[in-house]
């Protein structure tokens, strides 16, 4: 009997998306606070708080990047 869909590899690739879908907005929320909190903390005088503020940012975006541009070469070499 044919198999019409491979529910397993659904399975796979809706679980993929839902933690991908919300493991990315989570990082990139993480720099929007990281962006917040560094203007916060640099217009309250304190330069090491905002200095570390700003680099969690700036590896979030990193982050961020890293993974859309690993997504596109996932989808591309199929």
């Amino acid at each position: 009997m044919a198999t019409i869909v491979q529910t397993g590899d659904l399975v796979k690739t809706v679980i993929a998306s839902l933690v991908a879908g919300v493991g990315i907005t989570a990082i990139f929320s993480v720099a929007i606070w990281s962006g917040a909190r560094f203007a916060d903390l640099n217009r309250g005088g304190r330069p090491i708080a905002a200095s570390a503020a700003g680099a969690l940012g700036v590896l979030a975006l990193a982050a961020t990047l890293a993974a859309v541009v690993f997504g596109i070469v996932v989808m591309t070499s199929k």
